[in-house]
């Protein structure tokens, strides 16, 4: 018998504003990304289940509904000319709602239409072949490959050779060690999966007697149907690894990026780091909650580590660029329904 909480859901979710559902199929979703996805969430946006698509055959806004509420995830995947009409489309249509995890110029955009913007944390750019982990405060990463390769770890990209079940296991492993053990965040994040999707890369290290200690998954970015970079996705890694493991591995990564021409990296959001004034017109009150959650020990220790996050992803020097949250009214019950959406309640 369904819960309650489903129950209400679902009214709720009938009583939201109504909104013409674009039925994009998986390849038409991928063929618009491979054209205009140059932003970190572009892949997710297209593969992930549970999302709804308003838009047409040239673009499309991805969002979610919860408790009355819809939620768009990033920015429009539409040529960036013709973004701003899909914004208002969407908004005129679905009766204000919310824009989660959106770059500087959507924001622009939507403070044009009496939206309030308030940051939301930042992501973190590599741009190569500029950034070669080079100098002395990238000392500490070119210390964790060598740690490695001198313990007799091994760095590799995945072909598709590993078996699945060895890749099941492992994140199986990584799970354990999870602050909130039963569940995986969503929205915000897909649910990982054991085999990769188009285009994605995977790269691997092996402990010295052989064994898949971690992972770092990646998807594409692309611009006119080339791939111009690629955006950490996932990452896995033993519960007893190393603190280099991640580290080392990812700069393997970076750097095979580098050696093939492509032209960045991005790490993804670390969520509420630097909230500070956006610059546009803001909720002063979110912007103090957001800070006060990031400061938070009991947050930090028992629902996400958002300091150890951001902690991990300055260690490789890259540009700091601020991602944007924005609303109309940024009510209490709003922001709930964002909450138990992300699954971090």
């Amino acid at each position: 018998m369904p819960s309650l909480r489903i129950y209400f859901d679902k009214i709720l979710e009938g009583a939201s504003p109504k909104v013409e559902r674009q039925a994009l199929t998986h390849v038409e979703r991928l063929a618009l990304v491979r054209r205009h996805g140059d932003f970190s969430l572009a892949y997710s946006t297209a593969v992930q289940n549970k999302l709804s698509y308003f838009g047409d055959a040239d673009g499309y806004i991805a969002f979610g509904t919860k408790m009355r509420h819809h939620f768009a995830l990033g920015d429009p995947v539409a040529a960036p000319v013709h973004r701003p009409d899909y914004i208002r489309r969407f908004v005129e249509t679905a009766g204000s709602p919310w824009f989660v995890q959106i770059g500087e110029e959507t924001a622009r955009v939507l403070a044009g239409l009496g939206y309030k913007v308030n940051r939301f944390g930042i992501d973190t750019r590599i741009t190569l072949p500029a950034h070669d982990f080079s100098g002395k405060r990238n000392e500490t990463v070119r210390y964790s490959e060598r740690w490695l390769l001198k313990k007799g770890f091994s760095f590799e990209e995945d072909k598709r050779t590993i078996h699945l079940d060895e890749i099941a296991r492992l994140s199986q492993n990584w799970r354990g060690d999870r602050i909130v053990k039963r569940w995986e965040m969503g929205f915000l994040n897909r649910p990982f999966a054991d085999h990769l999707g188009m285009d994605m890369r995977r790269f691997v290290l092996h402990g010295p007697d052989g064994e898949l200690v971690a992972l770092l998954d990646f998807d594409p970015l692309f611009r006119d149907g080339k791939v111009i970079g690629y955006t950490t996705a996932f990452k896995r890694k033993h519960i007893d690894a190393s603190p280099h493991a991640e580290i080392g591995l990812t700069k393997f990564a970076v750097d095979r990026f580098r050696e093939q021409g492509i032209s960045m990296v991005t790490l993804g959001l670390s969520p509420l780091v630097d909230i500070g004034p956006s610059g546009f017109a803001e909720s002063d009150s979110w912007r103090n909650a957001f800070q006060r959650a990031y400061d938070s020990p009991w947050i930090n220790r028992r629902r996400f580590n958002l300091q150890g996050q951001a902690a991990f992803k300055r260690r490789f020097h890259g540009v700091e660029e601020p991602v944007y949250l924005a609303f109309r009214e940024g009510t209490y019950v709003e922001m709930l329904g964002l909450l138990r959406l992300v699954k971090a309640i």
